[in-house]
């Protein structure tokens, strides 16, 4: 497996397998495929309510916990945000079952942003996660947390796909050492992606599927990519985009897919930051 060097030295899969919308009662299965079919890099949230079934799937195993890269978020925090951090991460990692998460995303660029980043600091300081980073953080706030805390975020997931591919936002993140992660990056399906027929096109050249063409591509630019399936032929088939290369022509002619705007929702729209900022997980 490829992988990405964060700006501490830390080393990422650059594909992984994401459990977002992945019903709880199917996590354990769909994650112990995902192991067997070569994945390492798992990410989830407490958000997503499956953290204890990705720590069963981590168990039974029985791959060394130096071989996986665990991921999980931390949603938006009452103040004080210091204390409900720090018992968040704890609550996440017990029902992970780990010692330690290999990377710790603050979920949403909302409430008490700087408390809830200061302990993040804390639990890496503590040996606790050896990364911290950021989803769903736009330039604006993404810049003023850099420019005003001691660490700077080692990734930021964002939404990525073909019809909304970043290209100068992942620059401007390059230049200051944040790693780009996508979620998303099928598009959930959406404006006909699977049949889409440029993508088609390239996938028949390779004899790849649209969805493969997709993580080649993410990959291929230095994104992170976590697609997510629950059924193990598309998991192996997922994970099979490193025995063919996108030409630069191909590059250019999947750039014009980019719409530049969300298929999903507006982090700048007040309905969307209110609800977001006022949903509470229970512990």
């Amino acid at each position: 497996m490829q992988t990405v060097t964060l700006n501490n030295g830390v080393e990422m899969p650059i594909l992984g397998f994401g459990v977002y919308q992945i019903p709880a009662q199917d996590t354990e299965r769909a994650v112990s495929e995902a192991l067997a079919a070569g994945y390492r890099l798992l990410d989830t949230a407490a958000a997503y309510g499956n953290e204890e079934a990705v720590g069963r799937a981590i168990k039974s195993s029985g791959i060394p916990r130096e071989e996986l890269f665990v991921t999980t978020k931390l949603w938006v925090q009452d103040a004080p945000a210091e204390d409900n951090t720090r018992r968040a991460f704890e609550t996440s990692l017990n029902k992970l079952g780990l010692d330690h998460l290999d990377l710790y995303l603050m979920h949403q660029p909302f409430g008490d942003v700087y408390g809830q980043w200061r302990a993040m600091e804390a639990v890496t300081h503590e040996g606790l996660t050896k990364a911290i980073g950021v989803a769903n953080f736009y330039p604006d706030r993404l810049i003023d947390l850099i420019i005003n805390n001691e660490i700077t975020p080692q990734v930021n997931q964002i939404e990525t796909h073909p019809f909304f591919q970043r290209a100068d936002y992942q620059d401007l993140m390059r230049d200051h050492g944040v790693q780009i992660q996508s979620w998303g990056g099928f598009a959930e399906g959406r404006n006909d992606l699977f049949t889409n027929p440029l993508l088609t096109e390239i996938g028949k050249a390779y004899d790849k599927s649209v969805a493969q063409v997709v993580l080649r591509w993410l990959t291929q630019r230095g994104v992170v990519a976590i697609p997510k399936s629950v059924r193990a032929e598309r998991m192996a088939q997922n994970i099979d985009v490193f025995d063919f290369e996108l030409t630069d022509e191909q590059m250019i002619q999947i750039a014009t897919l980019d719409t530049s705007s969300s298929l999903f929702f507006d982090h700048h729209d007040p309905e969307m930051v209110t609800w977001l900022a006022g949903r509470r997980l229970d512990s």
